[in-house]
């Protein structure tokens, strides 16, 4: 237990900076949009690259991963909707039902999976990432849109202009291509990458809201309960039964034990769901996480 409060200390220290820094206003509110926005389209992209790019990735391994986060968001999903058409929820607020559940903070996953695992488990969580955030966006999507807002070809083109689900893409073909990466290029794209993880749990601190936490209270209960404890319980209950390897089983479990992603609170609002409802989901389940992401470690080692 001590190796895993050692492990995660780092991590949770920089989430808590960020929101101290952001609480008094050490930087101008301009610091974090222009941190968000390099994270998102430079640094970030550059780990997924590098990390899918020059990784051994085994067929077998992503036949596992793929039918895995099949089996686990498709149940969820399946789940999420028989719900909806019991209580005929809204879409603003059925929206973020889904993004509570099926979504997921990458910044604290890679440096979980980084911690604990090292190359081996970041290449793994590099293959789930390539699958899960093309997935994940077009059921968030769809779970927030009227019907007659829906527009397949927007989807399309906002799926292929996100730089995360580009970057999988282009490191995937990178690797299949079996082509050697310049190692002074290489050097640089690691030296970016380096800086992604502190800079993005900084600012998933920086974005934490806790303001909104006697809005709608059941429901804020009980998404974080389905995400931070039932999705990974599913998870490791379908690689026991399909026999999945030790690390595998424990990479994929972390992943869907993460609170979810920040980001969802953007789309929400993009799609007039309730943002108030998704700020307090996103700042209680990453609040949660502190406790039960031991507890989830604790259990798989």
């Amino acid at each position: 237990m001590s190796q895993i409060f050692v492990s995660l200390f780092p991590l949770l220290a920089l989430i808590c900076s960020g929101f101290y820094l952001k609480k008094k206003a050490f930087f101008a509110d301009g610091f974090w949009a222009g941190a968000e926005k390099l994270n998102y389209y430079v640094l970030f992209p550059a780990m997924l690259f590098i990390n899918l790019a020059s990784a051994p990735i085994a067929l077998s391994q992503v036949k596992n991963i793929l039918l895995i986060l099949v089996l686990v968001f498709g149940l969820a999903s399946v789940g999420l909707y028989l719900l909806r058409a019991i209580h005929r929820t809204p879409s603003a607020r059925f929206g973020v039902y889904m993004q509570s559940v099926v979504r997921f903070n990458t910044y604290i996953g890679l440096a979980v999976v980084a911690a604990l695992f090292h190359q081996p488990g970041m290449t793994l969580l590099a293959v789930i990432l390539a699958i899960s955030i093309p997935t994940v966006n077009v059921l968030s999507v769809l779970a927030l849109a009227d019907r007659e807002q829906m527009n397949l070809l927007q989807i399309f083109k906002a799926l292929c202009s996100n730089p995360l689900i580009m970057s999988c893409f282009v490191g995937a073909l990178f690797n299949l291509s079996g082509l050697p990466l310049w190692a002074g290029f290489e050097h640089f794209l690691k030296q970016l990458a380096l800086s992604s993880l502190p800079l993005g749990l900084l600012c998933v601190g920086a974005a934490l809201e806790f303001n909104q936490f006697k809005t709608a209270i059941v429901p804020l209960i009980l998404n974080t309960l389905a995400r931070l404890l039932f999705m990974p319980a599913l998870a490791w209950l379908i690689c026991i039964w399909l026999g999945v390897p030790q690390l595998e089983t424990q990479v994929l479990v972390i992943f869907f034990a993460l609170p979810t992603a920040s980001a969802a609170y953007i789309l929400t609002k993009v799609f007039n769901g309730d943002s108030q409802l998704m700020a307090a989901v996103i700042s209680v389940q990453t609040l949660c996480a502190a406790l039960s992401l031991p507890l989830v470690l604790w259990l798989l080692m």
